[in-house]
């Protein structure tokens, strides 16, 4: 009996990281489904992105598929900055680790700001970014 209460705290241990893998992987399959009508995408935990053309799409992942999707077009974009707590990256000397990257886009009178779980991701994205809306 007693072994049976000591492994038994081991057991729902590894009952609630099977419930977390498998959530995370409902997660995936959704985005998967969602991110098939983009020309380039990206997943992480705090947002999906999605670009089709001049228009980037953004929400929160679910297993459900993406919720609080908000829309807007490159051409609407005044500025793009990489920013960690509120705070503009310099992109030349970037810090080594941050926590919680966000995209910065100033939209005329209102700001959109995407999570990323990644500095260097977040950094790669600014600039593809950048160039897509240095061509339009």
């Amino acid at each position: 009996m007693e072994r049976g209460l000591l492994w038994l705290p081991l057991l729902l241990v590894f009952i609630g990281l099977g419930w977390a893998g498998w959530n995370e992987y409902q997660k995936l399959e959704a985005y998967n489904v969602w991110a098939s009508q983009f020309d380039k995408s990206k997943y992480d935990i705090y947002a999906v992105l999605g670009q089709q053309g001049s228009t980037l799409t953004w929400g929160k992942p679910t297993r459900n598929g993406p919720v609080n999707l908000d829309s807007f077009s490159l051409r609407e974009v005044g500025t793009l900055t990489l920013q960690v707590n509120q705070k503009i990256i310099d992109l030349e000397n970037p810090p080594h680790q941050a926590d919680r990257p966000v995209l910065a886009f100033q939209l005329g009178d209102r700001q959109v700001n995407i999570p990323f779980t990644d500095l260097d991701l977040a950094t790669q994205w600014l600039q593809y970014l950048q160039k897509q809306i240095d061509a339009l």
